[in-house]
């Protein structure tokens, strides 16, 4: 009886999915970007083949001529699914690009046989296409502006970023924007939507992991969401006279702690990291850049916690004598400074709150940074010279 239930159900879902219209349910969102690549994600409720088709910035309609295809393609072979993930490489540095997103069901695949259906899109007839920049090394300023410690509260994330378009190059999730991560749904309905809204389309972000994202059963897919350049939560990327060094932190307490039920093994993990930013620290790009800032979590000073600890044993080391300028961090709910030169930090470090955004400009003249809240008031500002 049961069996029967089960199957019964199956058929109804399958006939209610068949009636419902093939769409783009999320995105599109900007991510890994660089000087010569990015790539865009989208969702779709169907399986399909998907491609985005570009063209530089003009006064041209988007229909005035045939553009390329960059289809989501593994080895020479299509990709069929509902996550889709096309990254586009050959651009030129600091050149807006207008795209379109396309994606084509594929209703049924056989052996010797595909059968294709609707083809679902981004909307470029009653509207401008949508639009992104590359980034560039050899810009004379770098803006941005980060966020963190927002918990799905899609209000507070809105009207701290709401408004960024045309003002920043990117912004920064600096961790802990979802308190798990339960499903893919759980990732959109908790921050995504709202930031895709708000920019995440033409603007993009940088996603530095946070101890909750560690947490609930879909954090295991946390990088096919949001890909980065070596395929790791930690990571580099360059823009203007700015090097960034993301790091990933790991958890707040022990591997061995109830809270993780026996799934934790930040320790080898983190010892990986470490011989990475060993190696990072001492590459060329990162030594001829004028300004080098971290991206971390779980800041070293603060608390007394084992992820903060850990932070300041294995990291800080490494960058003391790394000439770094400023490292921005989250974690706490609240915001810290902590001086150049104090708590054995040779390079301030700035915690951010989770009601609050952090902007900061970079330029020949140093780091400017503003502390705002959600009503745009100034709360802080600093500023480090060279």
């Amino acid at each position: 009886m049961r069996k029967s239930i089960i199957i019964l159900l199956c058929l109804l879902a399958q006939i209610l999915q068949a009636k419902e219209n093939f769409q783009i349910l999320y995105g599109p969102y900007l991510q890994n970007m660089s000087e010569n690549e990015v790539t865009i994600l989208w969702k779709t409720n169907r399986r399909a083949i998907s491609w985005v088709e570009i063209a530089p910035q003009s006064s041209q309609h988007f229909y005035a001529e045939e553009h390329p295809r960059i289809y989501q393609a593994s080895f020479g072979k299509k990709v069929i699914s509902k996550l889709h993930k096309v990254k586009i490489t050959g651009l030129s540095k600091g050149t807006t690009y207008k795209y379109r997103i396309c994606s084509q069901e594929v209703i049924n695949q056989e052996e010797r046989y595909v059968q294709y259906g609707k083809t679902a899109s981004s909307i470029v007839l009653h509207k401008e296409p949508l639009t992104f920049t590359t980034l560039d090394n050899e810009k004379v300023s770098v803006k941005f502006w980060m966020v963190n410690d927002i918990h799905a509260q899609n209000e507070i994330l809105h009207k701290l970023v709401g408004d960024i378009k045309d003002k920043a190059d990117f912004v920064v999730f600096n961790g802990d924007m979802l308190s798990d991560i339960r499903s893919e749904k759980h990732i959109f309905n908790g921050f995504m939507n709202e930031a895709i809204k708000s920019f995440a389309s033409e603007i993009p972000f940088f996603y530095c992991r946070g101890n909750h994202e560690n947490r609930g059963q879909f954090s295991t897919e946390f990088i096919n969401y949001f890909p980065t350049n070596t395929g790791m939560p930690y990571y580099t990327f360059r823009q203007g006279p700015a090097f960034f060094i993301v790091l990933d932190s790991g958890e707040d307490k022990p591997d061995n702690d109830i809270a993780y039920y026996g799934l934790s093994d930040f320790e080898s993990y983190l010892k990986q990291e470490v011989a990475w930013l060993k190696n990072i620290v001492l590459s060329r790009d990162f030594k001829e850049a004028p300004y080098k800032i971290v991206f971390v979590h779980i800041p070293p000073v603060g608390m007394s916690w084992y992820g903060s600890l850990v932070v300041k044993k294995q990291f800080v080391p490494i960058l003391n004598d790394a000439g770094i300028n400023l490292m921005l961090c989250a974690h706490l709910h609240r915001y810290l400074y902590n001086e150049k030169g104090q708590n054995g930090c040779n390079f301030p470090i700035i915690v951010n709150s989770n009601i609050d955004v952090t902007k900061v400009n970079v330029d020949n003249s140093g780091i400017a940074l503003e502390i705002q809240d959600t009503l745009g008031v100034k709360i802080k500002q600093f500023h480090f010279k060279k």
